[in-house]
């Protein structure tokens, strides 16, 4: 590709030259920082699946339950109990802020799937339910964005850290 010579009007400020060390070995895989796997396409079509799944399992369950909380299959998408306890105890404040009827979101629905790296993926999902405020007959929803992370062959969500 040929160089284009600048028009003599045209001054650019002197960057400086930035030589940034690798961060891997000198082979072609990337570093790992942490105990998250590199995933391939066939992980990643996983990913899309086990997250459609849990967030279908979200639908018609109610928060402020304590039977909703010791659901074993819920519990199943989380790779330890402080995982488990921090999502479950975020998700139902949001509900609770948002106004939702008993707590119960009636859909939740995916709306973008990001694979960042190696291993680590978000979900943005929209949740909707019932206004439970007196006089309000209409829905409402929140939005979440989510991580997931892929250790021991398998996608965990991960809580938020604030």
């Amino acid at each position: 590709m040929a160089a284009c010579a600048r028009p003599s009007w045209l001054r650019l400020p002197d960057l400086p030259h930035v030589s940034l060390p690798s961060i891997g070995s000198t082979k072609s895989e990337p570093a790992r920082a942490s105990e998250v796997e590199v995933v391939d396409s066939a992980e990643v079509a996983d990913f899309y699946t086990r997250a459609s799944e849990f967030y279908r399992r979200l639908e018609g369950r109610r928060f402020n339950s304590i039977v909703s909380f010791r659901d074993a299959g819920l519990r199943a998408y989380f790779e330890n109990e402080q995982s488990f306890t921090d999502y479950y105890a975020d998700v139902a404040d949001d509900l609770a802020t948002a106004h939702f009827e008993r707590s119960v979101p009636v859909s939740a629905s995916v709306q973008e799937f990001l694979v960042d790296g190696p291993g680590r993926a978000r979900v943005q999902v929209r949740i909707a339910g019932e206004d439970g405020r007196p006089l309000r007959f209409w829905s409402t929803s929140i939005q979440r964005e989510d991580r997931w992370e892929r250790r021991d062959g398998r996608w965990w969500v991960t809580a938020a850290k604030p």
